[in-house]
């Protein structure tokens, strides 16, 4: 008879992917001040990945990767949203849970404040890594509740599948049916500031989009993408002007269907009929722009 690998003494991954807003509606603000939005989330293949080594020293985080290196290990300390989630979940587990401590390693292959929700991506991956590994035994209401405590886009990163998301992030409901279709993402390098967006905003609010059940194709998604937008882009070009450059240069690659931001910025994305065509588009862009974050391929 072969032997059941206990999962809280084995090498543990989990992928962390990239969030991608294809609209970005900010429709009002609440009496504490939060924003409230309205927003079609999906998911890229690009992302980072996170590594679970248990082991007797206490848990503790590691940064390697593209990005990895540059944010210094202060970055990895507990005010790190994977250490935060892991001590959110050490809180919440059943007492049958087997806690460990050992070695977090974060593969950080998405830039940083960029508006693709790496971070929040990363304390989602934590979320379900550690609840394997420490067969935490939290019901999955609870897991919800501590990753919006987390930070507003860590709930839709929970599951990593397309999804509406509105309120604050808390409210998720099932997206549209999407069609095949190829993505291109692309970051200048500047980290953008989500509050310095904020106040660049002119202060008006949009109204809750209204969706079809689903797309048959890339082109008909994106004939009703046009009518739709993201709120925070105007600020975030004025906030940080390269964003503007890179709209243009997605934008004038063949094939392109639609160039727009994510999030609060400053990466940009661009849907085209495939992963193909998004693949020789992102070539081009990165041999053009070597010193620009350049990725593409398909959804997840």
């Amino acid at each position: 008879m072969s032997a059941t690998l206990d999962p809280s003494t084995r090498l543990l991954t989990e992928a962390a992917h990239a969030k991608i807003n294809l609209y970005l509606h900010v429709t009002g603000k609440r009496a504490d001040g939060y924003h409230l939005l309205d927003s079609l989330v999906v998911f890229a293949g690009a992302g980072d990945r996170l590594r679970y080594e248990p082991g007797p020293e206490p848990l503790h985080l590691e940064l390697a990767g593209r990005f990895g290196a540059t944010l210094g290990a202060d970055a990895a300390g507990p005010d790190n949203l994977v250490m935060k989630a892991a001590a959110a979940l050490r809180a919440a587990s059943a007492p049958t849970a087997h806690i460990q401590g050992g070695r977090l390693v974060l593969e950080k292959e998405l830039p940083v404040a960029s508006g693709i929700g790496g971070g929040s991506a990363d304390a989602a991956a934590a979320l379900r890594l550690l609840s394997r590994a420490w067969q935490a035994n939290v019901p999955e209401e609870t897991l919800l509740q501590i990753a919006e405590k987390l930070g507003a886009d860590v709930p839709v990163c929970m599951a990593s599948q397309a999804a509406r998301m509105e309120g604050i992030g808390e409210h998720l409901s099932a997206a549209p049916m999407l069609p095949a279709c190829g993505m291109v993402l692309v970051n200048c390098g500047q980290a953008v500031s989500t509050p310095d967006v904020f106040r660049k905003r002119d202060g008006a609010f949009r109204e809750r989009a209204v969706l079809p059940a689903g797309w048959s194709d890339a082109q008909s998604m994106v004939a009703d993408l046009v009518k739709l937008d993201n709120s925070l882009e105007v600020p975030a070009c004025m906030v940080c002007p390269p964003v503007r450059t890179v709209l243009t240069s997605l934008a004038d690659q063949p094939e392109c269907l639609l160039a727009r931001m994510s999030g609060s910025g400053a990466t940009c994305f661009a849907l085209f009929p495939s992963s193909l065509a998004a693949q020789n588009a992102a070539g081009a862009l990165a041999a053009a722009q070597p010193s620009w974050w350049v990725w593409g391929g398909g959804l997840v």
